[in-house]
């Protein structure tokens, strides 16, 4: 089979899986978190932090026990990454660097898994098992959680309850992503993922060299780190690399562990609002840009221009033979319009206009499915946003879900949608006037600067993945990725938060003949369009400098 019929096959599997997976999923998820029975290992956790479990909290409340939750949790690992050394299987590695140490921390803790780093050579097995591996699993469901107590801002009315963050939490990662990964892995197993406590085998070549041959508990990592839209890698190659993903077959089943939790979502919020239809409108909107940017992706690969691609006759710098380019761009397309730093090809060598498109896709705020929980909350912002157009078109106060979009609710969708273009584009301007940053470009005009907006772009939208043509393990990158990383996490989260309290508060408004039904095609094709004009006047300047200046001169 052709490399392009491959692609397509795959393309077409990949949706038949999500859609058979969408419904149980879905409503599995929505009972975890609309029952009150507490299983008896989640009793133990809340003895354990000394939490009440039937206590109902504020939303600055939740807020703060994310907040609180998350700097404990980027304390705990940098002192992991700092006493390596002095820390069982360390492989004899020192620890690691503080600078390199905050911005790993920042990192795995905001579910962004961006790695200066070379895993393999600096991370010791402990660190990877006990901290990476378990931020995986904490860092997406916290996102989970302030998607759910989002959700129930718009179910609740009358009350500022919205829920409890550690219950939520935990019920996420013992009830959802725990049995999940441990699937996940069995497949990954089976199918050629290594898993072990080994240090590095020394091997002789042919040639009468030697090479250490890496190993690990790689498969227990990979589950997690594609089914948690992590994106961290346990070797520097990533998913690129054959420990991690060998076949065509698992670089297939880690695109749907990326897609299986944030495609379920929109059916678990139809659920809990108690309005299915909301759920298949916020769903078709996510399919609708997910498809169009595969195929921009991919066309742009497939039908490159240069003359040194139309002499090789395909787009492969950069890209593993195993996939071919249909398959990298589906591997590409869905960890950019995921927060998933997981790469199984080299974004830096993309053609303009394709590194362009996955560029765009955090760029739209990672919502065409998003990350586990952000992208579902992302997407109910811009909802809301939508709703607001659409009732200064009309003349009428608006409403969605029977709750009125006043100029309270709409300052805290402005805020969140303000926030992370504010911290890519400001990072980016900084580190283009800073000397010690432009000497980190290992190409000059149009790419070079692509190449500092991606990695911003990247932060700030917790994606992780990267155009390795920046050398970004420095000073400067380490401190400044690392704050854009935590700015670009948590404050959205509080702009949400505040949205889901100020909606919990209301009363319900019935429908009336003048509501906008936010079920039909009419609002999907709204909120579609508001994602791309929002993300086209906040973006295409920059990328009008970077990737489109570059594309228009091949």
């Amino acid at each position: 089979m052709s490399p392009t019929g491959a692609g397509v096959l795959a393309a077409v599997a990949l949706v038949a899986v999500l859609a058979v997976t969408h419904v149980p999923l879905g409503d599995y998820m929505a009972r975890v978190f609309g029952s009150e029975r507490h299983l008896r290992v989640e009793r133990a956790v809340y003895r354990l932090v000394r939490v009440d479990p039937d206590a109902d909290q504020r939303w600055g409340v939740y807020a703060v026990s994310v907040l609180a939750f998350s700097a404990v949790c980027v304390l705990f690992l940098y002192g992991l990454e700092r006493l390596q050394g002095v820390l069982p299987w360390s492989l004899g590695l020192h620890g690691v660097t503080p600078a390199l140490a905050w911005n790993t921390a920042a990192s795995f803790v905001t579910n962004t898994n961006w790695q200066n780093y070379s895993g393999e050579s600096t991370m010791g097995h402990l660190v990877q098992m006990a901290g990476l591996a378990v931020q995986n699993f904490v860092s997406a469901a916290v996102g989970l959680a302030v998607a759910i107590a989002l959700v129930r801002g718009f179910a609740r009315s009358r009350t500022d309850r919205l829920g409890n963050f550690w219950v939520d939490v935990v019920r996420g990662c013992v009830r959802i992503l725990l049995p999940l990964s441990v699937l996940a892995a069995i497949v990954l197993m089976a199918s050629g993922v290594i898993d072990n406590l080994a240090g590095p085998h020394t091997v002789h070549t042919l040639a009468g060299a030697t090479q250490a041959i890496p190993g690990g508990p790689v498969t227990s990592q990979e589950a997690i780190k594609e089914l948690g839209t992590n994106g961290g890698g346990f070797f520097n190659a990533n998913s690129a690399h054959p420990f991690e993903n060998p076949t065509p077959f698992t670089n297939w089943f880690e695109v749907v562990l990326l897609l299986l939790i944030p495609f379920a979502l929109p059916r678990t919020f139809g659920r809990l609002v108690g309005d299915k239809r909301q759920g298949w409108a916020i769903l078709a909107v996510m399919a609708v840009i997910f498809l169009g940017s595969l195929a921009a992706t991919t066309a742009f690969e497939v039908h490159h221009s240069g003359p040194a691609l139309q002499a090789a006759g395909a787009a492969m710098e950069g890209k593993e033979v195993r996939f071919g380019v249909p398959q990298s761009a589906l591997f590409a397309t869905a960890t950019t319009n995921t927060s998933t730093g997981a790469v199984d090809s080299m974004h830096d060598s993309f053609t303009p206009l394709g590194g362009g498109t996955v560029l765009t896709n955090m760029m739209l705020g990672e919502i065409t499915p998003g990350g586990v929980g952000s992208g579902l909350y992302g997407i109910l912002v811009i909802a809301v946003v939508t709703v607001f157009v659409a009732g200064l078109m009309v003349g009428r106060t608006p409403e969605y879900l029977g709750k009125k979009i006043r100029s309270r609710e709409v300052k805290f969708a402005a805020l969140y949608i303000l926030a992370t273009p504010a911290v890519a584009l400001v990072g980016t301007a900084v580190a283009m006037s800073v000397p010690a940053a432009r000497a980190a470009m290992l190409n000059s005009g149009p790419h070079g600067l692509s190449e500092v907006l991606y990695a911003f772009t990247s932060a700030a939208n917790n994606n992780g993945s990267a155009f390795a043509g920046l050398s970004a393990n420095t000073s400067f990158y380490n401190v400044a990725l690392g704050l854009a990383m935590l700015a670009g996490r948590f404050l959205p989260m509080l702009f949400v938060l505040g949205l889901a309290g100020s909606l919990a508060r209301q009363a319900p408004v019935p429908a009336t003949a003048g509501t906008l039904p936010t079920h039909k095609p009419l609002y999907a094709g709204m909120l579609a369009g508001v994602i791309v004009v929002v993300v086209a006047l906040t973006y295409f300047p920059a990328l009008a400098l970077g990737p489109l200046a570059e594309g228009l001169t091949r």
